[in-house]
């Protein structure tokens, strides 16, 4: 296979379009973010990446404070629109038909819409030029009870993720394998 040379991009695909709500339950607001990932395990450290002129950057930075809300099917349309649209010109809660609930350990709402929210606390804010990275920690993992099965385990089949891939949005399909899966040792059948 030959290979062309690009400049350098932003092409690592997909990322997850998050919403990530910011300010408080009764003065919510909500950006969509593509920059997100897990950064460290134990204690559990996410990253999000936010240009300084968004209109939640001065918000995040003040409170120190966010919620990262996956994004499943239902919520395409909200995270298209959060990502396009300032909260300096309208109210996108509202707009998107969101509900903003408390959460447990952050002063920043939860989505209820999201099957599952990440309630962050800042620990560094980075500048790395177009965007800051704001380096947190994991505080509290709401998961919606309609995605958990009856053993505990959360099915992230219910959740109809989506990602976000150089411009446009994707349901994720089935699932290929499981983590291991390539040298787990197969079950001897016993013939009795």
């Amino acid at each position: 296979m030959k290979k062309q040379v690009w400049k350098p991009g932003t092409l690592l695909a997909p990322v997850p379009p998050v919403l990530v709500s910011c300010g408080t339950v009764d003065q919510p607001n909500v950006l969509t973010v593509g920059w997100t990932g897990i950064v460290n395990t134990s204690p559990a450290m996410t990253y999000i990446s936010i240009r300084p002129e968004r209109f939640s950057y001065p918000i995040i930075k003040a409170s120190r404070e966010f919620v990262i809300n996956l994004t499943g099917k239902s919520l395409v349309r909200a995270a298209d629109f959060c990502g396009v649209r300032s909260g300096r010109d309208i109210d996108k809660f509202a707009h998107c038909h969101l509900t903003a609930l408390p959460a447990s350990e952050v002063g920043a709402p939860l989505i209820e819409e999201s099957p599952v929210s990440l309630e962050c606390r800042v620990e560094q804010i980075i500048p790395l030029g177009s965007h800051d990275m704001f380096l947190s920690k994991i505080v509290a993992v709401n998961v919606d009870e309609s995605v958990i099965e009856e053993s505990g385990r959360l099915n992230m089949e219910k959740c109809e993720l989506i990602a976000y891939v150089h411009g446009a949005y994707y349901g994720l399909g089935k699932r290929l394998g499981t983590f291991g899966y390539t040298v787990q040792k197969k079950a001897k059948k016993h013939r009795g």
